[in-house]
C-alpha cells in the first residue's frame, strides 16, 4: 500500500519532487549537488549539521530508520534546512557555501527564485528508503563510481578514516552494518584486524549493494544512475540526461574544469597490497559494474 502523500511548504513554496543526490563515499555527489545548486530554481543543501545527524543515525542504526516515524523525522528536519533565514548559510559547511557562491552570511538563494528543493548530504544513500516514505514522488539520482578510486580517496581523507575506529562496531552496534559493510557480529574481529583499505573496500561493495537494490526496487521516473566517470568526460550529456530526468534545466558549466579527482588515479596512488585486496573484498561488485 502507497504511503500517504504529506504537503509541504517551505518559503510559500511547496515541496514538489525534491531531488536527493546520493552514493558511496567520495563517488560524486558533491559534484553533482554543485551543479544542482547552481541551477535555476534550485535550493539544494549539502551536509547541513542537523540533516548529517539524522541521516548518520539512520545509517548506523538501521532500526532507527525501519520506525514509523522516521519519515517524519527526515522529512522535519530537511523542511527546516531548507528555510531561507538571514545567517541561515553560517550553518553550512564549507562545501555547501563554496557551492552556493557565498560570501558573508548569505544566504545562497532568494525565496521568490526557489522551485525546487533537495539535498546531497554525504552518506544520504543510507536513508534513501525514507526519503522515498517521506517524499512519495522524490527524484533519486545516484552516482557510481570505481571502487579502486573511491578507496584511493578515502585513505586520503581523515574523516572518512575516522568510521574505522575499533568502537564503531561496539558491543552494542546494529546487524547487518550497510553503512561499514559488516553482515554480522561474528566478523567483527576480523574487521577489527583488517587493513584501511579493506575497510574502505566493504564500505563501497555495501554502498554499491544498496545501489543495486534501488535500481531493482524505485520505478524508472523517480531514479536516475550516473557513473562518475561519464560525468567527468562528458559534463554535456550529463547535464542533459540530469535536465531531461528532472524535466528543468541542469547547469553544465558547473561540471566543466573541476578539481574532481581522475578516473584511474588508484593506478599511481593507491599502494598495490591494498589494491590487490580492494579487488579482493569488492570482485564480484567490480565485475558487475565492469571496472574489472
Amino acid at each position: 500500500m502507497r504511503p500517504p502523500t504529506h504537503i509541504l511548504v517551505v518559503n510559500g513554496v511547496k515541496v514538489r519532487q525534491p531531488v536527493f543526490v546520493v552514493a558511496a563515499p567520495h563517488s560524486g555527489a558533491g559534484l553533482l549537488g554543485r551543479a544542482l545548486k547552481r541551477s535555476p530554481g534550485f535550493h539544494l543543501t549539502m551536509g547541513r549539521g542537523p540533516v548529517a545527524r539524522v541521516v548518520y543515525a539512520f545509517a548506523r542504526r538501521p532500526s532507527i530508520a525501519r520506525s514509523g516515524g522516521a519519515p517524519t523525522v527526515i522529512r522535519d528536519v530537511l523542511a527546516e534546512a531548507w528555510q531561507v533565514v538571514p545567517g541561515a548559510c553560517t550553518e553550512c559547511t564549507a562545501t555547501c557555501r563554496e557551492a552556493g557562491g557565498v560570501i558573508g552570511a548569505g544566504p545562497c538563494v532568494g525565496t521568490a527564485n526557489i522551485t525546487r528543493f533537495g539535498d546531497a548530504s554525504p552518506d544520504l544513500l543510507y536513508s534513501s528508503p525514507v526519503l522515498l516514505q517521506a517524499f512519495t514522488d522524490a527524484r533519486i539520482i545516484q552516482i557510481i563510481r570505481d571502487g579502486r578510486d573511491v578507496v584511493t580517496d578515502m585513505l586520503d581523507d581523515p574523516a572518512s578514516m575516522t568510521w574505522f575506529k575499533p568502537h564503531m562496531l561496539s558491543e552494542d552496534a546494529e546487524f547487518p552494518n550497510p553503512f561499514l559493510g559488516v553482515k554480522s557480529a561474528e566478523h567483527r574481529d576480523r574487521w577489527n584486524a583488517m587493513p584501511p583499505a579493506g575497510k574502505c573496500a566493504l564500505r563501497w561493495r555495501s554502498a554499491v549493494r544498496l545501489s543495486a537494490t534501488l535500481r531493482r526496487e524505485v520505478p524508472r521516473e523517480q531514479l536516475l544512475t550516473l557513473r562518475y566517470e561519464e560525468m567527468l568526460d562528458s559534463p554535456a550529456e550529463t547535464s542533459k540526461a540530469v535536465s531531461e530526468f528532472l524535466e528543468t534545466r541542469v547547469s553544465t558549466i558547473a561540471l566543466y574544469g573541476t578539481a574532481a579527482p581522475k578516473p584511474g588515479r588508484w593506478r599511481k596512488a593507491l599502494a598495490p597490497s591494498d589494491a590487490e585486496l580492494v579487488e579482493k573484498v569488492a570482485r564480484e561488485e567490480l565485475t558487475r559494474l565492469g571496472y574489472l
